[in-house]
Parts: structure tokens; C-alpha cells; sequence
């Protein structure tokens, strides 16, 4: 099947910046093409480096984590590589969760995101940037939406534990938003779970400020 559009074509097309990243950042656009609309990160105006080396890795496995959750109601799908310097993505319409007001996120609302986080567990992948309020929408339909994979591990090569726990951590994302409002429904078990994965959270941490490499300068009374 051909790819829906081209290069050539996204100068014929109406695009809506999104997000000018910087640095290693794609540019995220909204591009309308024949009546439909994609999401489209560009790295083509990036430094050389970021075009050659750190974009067709990005793009590449971003593409590979989308494809395994192509058929996950919430998820985006249809992507594909526009060319080695931009990834096209169907646009997901919806309000991004960090600017609906707390009082309207709802029980029902917070257990149909545990519910599509657990199903695109279940087919191997973590998300692991879920703890903010960016990556998650609110479709016109109510419904939770999950965006940018960019950072999504494959669980499925990982020792059964290492998966659990890296799960856990990803579901602790809902499990936040869940304590922050909608504390009263949450439940002893959801309770427990955001109470571990926090723990575990705090143990990377640690070791993440313990295990850094000492850099110069670091040692101010000198050696």
C-alpha cells in the first residue's frame, strides 16, 4: 500500500504548528492531507548530527512501538516513515489533559486510562512518560487518549519481574492523577500498587544520585 503523502506533498498541504522543539527535538505539526489529519515530527531542519545519527533511531523505533499497538482503541495508528528525516502519525483530536480543569476528570474517565495502559502492557510495551499530563488527551467522546512513544520500552525480552515492576511504575502515572482526584474511589489495591511503585521510584532515584560519575570540579575541598 502506497504512503499516504510525500515531502513533496506537505508543501501542498495546510500544517498547523504544534511544537517547535529545539536541539534534538522534532518540529511537531498537525498536517491536513486529503481530508485527513497527521501528526508529523520533523527532525529535517535539526543540526546534522540529529538528522544522521539520533532521528532515523528515534523515528525507527517509534514506528516499531505504533505498530504493535496499531489496533489499541486510544492509540494513534497508521504510522509511517514520510521519509529518513519525518515520522506521520494519524492525528488524535482531543484536549490535552493538562489543561481540563481537575473537578472534570472523572472516576470513569481515570479507570478507561488504567484500562488502556493495561492493554498496551499486554501486548509487551511500557510507555514510561506517563506521569505528567502532556501525553494524555480527552477525546470529544470523554475518552482517554495516549500519545508520544517516543521513550516506550518492548517488555517482552525482560525477565517476568523486571516487566511487573516497570509496569507498575508506568501505571503509577494513572495512579497519581487518581490520588490527586478522585482520592475517595481509588480503592485500598490502587492504594497499595501507587505506594510500591513509588517506593521503587525513590530507589532508581537514589541510585541515580549515588551511581553518577564524579565530574571535575566536583570535589570542592580538592583531593
Amino acid at each position: 500500500m502506497a504512503q499516504p503523502f510525500s515531502r513533496e506533498d506537505l508543501s501542498r498541504a495546510r500544517v498547523r504548528l504544534l511544537r517547535d522543539g529545539r536541539a534534538a527535538n522534532a518540529c511537531v505539526s498537525c498536517v491536513t492531507w486529503q481530508g485527513k489529519d497527521w501528526t508529523v515530527k520533523d527532525f529535517s531542519t535539526r543540526p546534522w548530527w540529529v538528522r544522521y545519527c539520533l532521528a532515523p533511531l528515534l523515528m525507527t523505533h517509534e514506528l516499531n512501538i505504533l505498530k504493535r499497538l496499531q489496533n489499541i482503541e486510544g492509540v494513534a495508528g497508521e504510522a509511517f516513515l514520510v521519509d529518513r528525516f519525518a515520522l506521520a502519525i494519524r492525528f488524535l483530536p482531543g484536549r490535552s489533559l493538562s489543561r481540563v480543569p481537575p473537578e472534570e476528570v472523572t472516576t470513569q474517565y481515570l479507570e478507561a486510562m488504567e484500562a488502556l495502559l493495561g492493554r498496551v502492557h499486554a501486548q509487551g510495551i511500557v510507555h514510561l512518560d506517563t506521569r505528567g499530563t502532556g501525553n494524555w488527551l480527552v477525546s470529544p467522546e470523554g475518552k482517554p487518549l495516549l500519545i508520544d512513544f517516543q521513550a516506550a520500552l518492548s517488555t517482552r525480552c525482560l525477565p517476568a519481574s523486571w516487566r511487573r515492576v516497570l509496569e507498575l511504575v508506568d501505571m503509577s502515572g494513572v495512579y497519581k492523577k487518581w490520588h490527586e482526584w478522585q482520592p475517595q474511589t481509588m480503592g485500598a489495591e490502587r492504594e497499595a500498587l501507587y505506594a510500591e511503585a513509588q517506593r521503587w521510584r525513590s530507589r532508581w532515584k537514589l541510585k541515580g544520585y549515588f551511581g553518577r560519575k564524579k565530574k571535575a570540579g566536583d570535589n570542592k575541598f580538592g583531593s
